[in-house]
């Protein structure tokens, strides 16, 4: 089997994986973890969501959160190396965004999204793909003029929770799209898990096959099934080298419940058990890579650390085994 010698792993746990806890998690909690985050040796963050926090409240200090990691004494030395991301779905979001930016703590980079599932994308984002594709393209020249990237996702290639199977070609039409319109890299997202590990690598395939190279491009699994690190290996013997994770392999739709209060959140679509659902596991997938001789210039015992953390802070035991098991020794003890 070939796989790269070298990868770039991206943690989203502060937004992604939050974002689906049904408690509010303190702001100071969030910073510390984006801050051993950038000590672990992450170079790509997502620190939150500049999306409207009346149905998303784990998102209301989203402005705080970009202030506390610019102004940390902890990271100073390493933040100018680091991506900060923000999710960014519609047009307020995106002039929230590029404000902070010239008010000098915004976001090095903000993510935009597209499903391939007309009615999945109208749920997420409040528009019809015609209209969106128009705005996307007007956001993406007004946030380079700001001095920031955007990320056009992808997402349902493997399946939508709403209308169920869709065309994976068409996901490769999008992503192509997105690159013609400006956007500075793609993320291939399975949100709801439907991905099997044989369509990954026939999307991947073809992905490379489209765009040759693999460097802008995003892997992005969410694990509802238990597949997830059976795709990240069919990602990996296809050749792609980016992937996105969460500690614990938290995260999923924003939560309909947050501290007693029932809010918008995700719609009618979220998930049954929001506890069986999230992302893949930051912390087995760089074990994984680590014992199969895959670079991540991470410190990876620090990762088994901040998971270990972040289960307290979410107060329950999370989707990860490498945290209880550790590493694999590498060589005799004698004990």
């Amino acid at each position: 089997m070939n796989y790269p010698k070298k990868v770039t792993i991206g943690d989203i746990t502060v937004r992604d994986g939050f974002q689906h806890e049904e408690k509010f998690i303190p702001t100071e909690a969030k910073l510390w973890t984006l801050e051993q985050l950038i000590l672990a040796g992450f170079k790509h963050i997502e620190v939150s969501n500049f999306g409207n926090p009346k149905g998303m409240p784990q998102f209301k200090d989203c402005d705080t959160l970009f202030k506390g990691i610019r102004n940390s004494k902890k990271v100073k030395d390493l933040i100018d190396d680091v991506s900060l991301t923000a999710i960014t779905i519609r047009e307020t979001a995106v002039e929230r965004a590029i404000q902070a930016k010239l008010d000098g703590y915004g976001p090095d980079r903000i993510l935009l999204m597209v499903s391939t599932s007309e009615s999945h994308h109208k749920q997420n984002s409040g528009l019809s793909l015609k209209d969106y594709w128009k705005m996307a393209e007007e956001s993406i020249k007004k946030a380079h003029d700001a001095g920031m990237k955007v990320n056009g996702t992808v997402s349902t290639i493997w399946g939508c929770p709403i209308e169920g199977p869709t065309e994976m070609s068409k996901a490769i039409e999008f992503a192509q799209r997105w690159i013609d319109i400006g956007a500075n890299d793609v993320e291939h997202a399975d949100h709801d898990g439907s991905a099997s590990p044989d369509r990954v690598y026939r999307y991947y395939s073809m992905l490379m096959d489209h765009f040759q190279k693999p460097d802008k491009h995003i892997v992005h699994f969410h694990t509802t099934r238990g597949w997830g690190l059976a795709n990240v290996l069919a990602a990996l013997q296809a050749g792609m080298t980016n992937y996105e994770s969460t500690m614990g392999g938290i995260g999923g739709q924003p939560a309909n419940f947050v501290s007693g209060v029932p809010v918008a959140g995700t719609g009618k679509y979220y998930y049954k058990d929001p506890n069986l659902v999230g992302l893949v596991s930051t912390e087995d997938m760089v074990v994984m890579m680590d014992e199969m001789g895959i670079e991540t210039n991470l410190d990876i015992d620090k990762v088994l650390e901040i998971g270990a953390l972040v289960e307290r802070i979410v107060g329950r035991r999370l989707r990860s085994e490498s945290i209880k098991n550790g590493r694999i020794p590498k060589s005799l003890t004698g004990h």
